[in-house]
């Protein structure tokens, strides 16, 4: 269960802070988010996928983990992340 190549890749043109950006915190919390996203979807659908359910909980720990790491380095590029993502403080 992943990301299709050409939405992966649209996420990171779309989120990137330079030409060559690919690997920033932001677009890593771009890409995780949607891969949270699908994880949850296929968990409502597959109750007893316990595999699928412990990578999604190192998916929200990683993103989370990058989350902090904006949010102690760069604060207004955090409120960003957040307001584009539409995620809680």
């Amino acid at each position: 269960m992943s990301i299709k190549r050409a939405s992966k890749k649209r996420l990171i043109t779309k989120h990137r802070t330079h030409d060559k950006d690919t690997g920033s915190a932001q677009v890593q919390i771009a890409i995780l988010t949607k891969e949270i996203d699908l994880l949850s979807a296929h968990l409502t659908e597959h109750k007893k996928d316990f595999s699928a359910r412990r990578g999604l909980l190192g998916k929200v720990a990683q993103r989370r983990k990058l989350l902090n790491y904006l949010r102690m380095n760069k604060p207004e590029e955090y409120q960003t992340v957040l307001e584009a993502h539409d995620l809680k403080k």
